[in-house]
């Protein structure tokens, strides 16, 4: 079983590589970088920061006949191989040390077909990108809640955001997909050509191919009422919020994160520097219906309530996430069943934790149910189904150096609040063997490496949370 950071044993000399990468730099031309070439930094770069890693070329590809060709490179070389789209994964996938990383940014298309209701969106989309054109006719696809995020990386992961409770997570509206294997050949997933592999990519991540073409189901979606609230940190109110959340409507969902308040206006300067619970919500009905489902929420007497009607495609305008290259680590984990909610109990808990982190840190709680658990969790990779909640608990560091500390202050906190053993492979940190038993059930692991034996024989796609043949 692979660990976080793959092999690179195979690393060649400087002459060798050359020689090496001659057919892909004769494909790609300056669309080859190596470390001497300007731009390259950039490149190589991905959305979390922490331990450097520095491939020995990156492949920006336009098409899946250049993915083919940069594949045949790194299968005759032995180089070791990583894929990215947007680049966020926290176990920081899309790198590879002396490696090649397939950069599939550049595969950027996006069409919009109304009539089919079916948006065709590229290897290297994002999913603000994306939101937006299928705005414009006013359509959506669910995803997460953060516009700078790969399409094709949070597809194969699961994708849970703002839609999943109404419309389920984003591999449930994945209809197929153009992928390209190991041995470079081209081939469609979806239900009727391919399905062991269509199964598979629903939550598998990037274990059997590079996928360069995806389909997604598009829904009516035109205006909802969505924004921001915040409230003073007092259990009560915590668990008040997450209840509400559990047993609302499908079209009502959203997150709540509690932190340490940052000093901007919208907060009073009384709370700066001290934990605070915010909620990113949306919901996708009607305004009264909003006005009804929210109205426990204002009961409470939110200190800042930025909610309001907007387009659905404004919920991503801004909302990048944490700054690009923060160091941090973080543990993601599962609670209770059903409409369940964590008691007050639980809730100070969480609120003493971010008290008493000593530095940036924050508990980010999601509400799953509605049309999540609908699904049967065989239909899927992605099996988890039956959870009321996913809970992260994450902390930044202010250099690599501090890193070990904060890890070992989110492994305790995780611990202290009950994660179950199962894990969302789009939000961990690590990628070690343990977390791949976590983010898949025994028979959905043994299935998954079934089809790993059929498309990827010899591993080639092992940067990731790897499932081996």
């Amino acid at each position: 079983m692979a660990t976080q950071e793959p092999s690179t044993t195979a690393q060649l000399t400087a002459h060798a590589l050359d020689s090496a990468l001659a057919p892909l730099a004769a494909a790609l031309g300056d669309r080859l970088l190596t470390p001497a070439a300007a731009g390259f930094a950039d490149t190589a770069a991905v959305f979390v920061g922490g331990p450097t890693r520095t491939p020995a070329a990156v492949a920006r590809v336009r098409t899946a006949d250049e993915v083919a060709t940069a594949l045949a490179v790194a299968r005759e070389t032995g180089l070791p191989l990583a894929v990215r789209s947007g680049g966020h994964h926290q176990a920081r996938h899309g790198l590879v040390d002396g490696g090649l990383v397939l950069d599939l940014r550049l595969m950027d298309g996006v069409d919009i077909d109304p009539a089919a209701g079916v948006g065709h969106a590229g290897g290297g989309v994002l999913a603000g990108a994306y939101t937006a054109a299928a705005g414009a006719h006013g359509l959506a696809t669910g995803f997460g809640d953060t516009a700078t995020v790969g399409v094709g990386g949070i597809t194969l992961g699961g994708g849970i955001g703002y839609l999943s409770r109404r419309d389920g997570l984003t591999v449930d509206n994945l209809l197929g997909a153009e992928v390209v294997l190991a041995d470079g050949s081209v081939v469609e997933a979806n239900a009727g050509e391919n399905p062991d592999l269509y199964w598979a990519l629903r939550g598998g991540g990037g274990n059997f191919g590079v996928v360069t073409r995806l389909d997604l189901r598009l829904r009516e979606l035109g205006t909802v009422t969505g924004g921001m609230m915040m409230w003073a940190p007092a259990p009560a109110t915590l668990a008040t919020v997450l209840r509400t959340f559990a047993e609302g409507p499908d079209e009502f969902a959203g997150m709540v994160n509690v932190m340490v308040a940052p000093p901007v206006p919208m907060i009073p300067a009384e709370l700066h520097g001290t934990p605070i619970i915010m909620a990113l919500l949306c919901h996708s009905g009607t305004t009264a219906q909003a006005d009804e489902a929210l109205a426990p929420l204002r009961a409470l007497g939110p200190v800042f309530d930025g909610v309001q009607e907007l387009p659905y495609p404004a919920m991503f305008e801004g909302a990048g996430g944490p700054p690009p290259g923060g160091i941090g680590d973080a543990r993601t984990g599962f609670l209770g069943q059903g409409a369940w909610a964590p008691d007050e109990a639980w809730a100070a808990d969480v609120i003493a934790a971010i008290s008493g982190a000593g530095g940036p840190a924050a508990v980010n709680i999601r509400a799953m149910g509605g049309a999540i658990g609908r699904v049967d969790p065989a239909a899927t990779a992605f099996a988890h189904r039956d959870p009321a909640f996913m809970v992260t608990v994450g902390k930044f560091a202010p250099a690599v150096e501090a890193l070990p500390a904060a890890s070992e202050w989110v492994t305790a906190k995780a611990e202290e609040l009950g994660f179950s053993g199962r894990g969302y492979v789009n939000f961990m940190g690590t990628a070690t063997e343990q977390d791949v038993r976590n983010a898949y059930p025994e028979a959905t692991l043994a299935r998954l490496r079934e089809v790993k034996r059929t498309y990827d024989p010899g591993n080639l796609f092992a940067s990731n949370h790897n499932v081996t043949p």
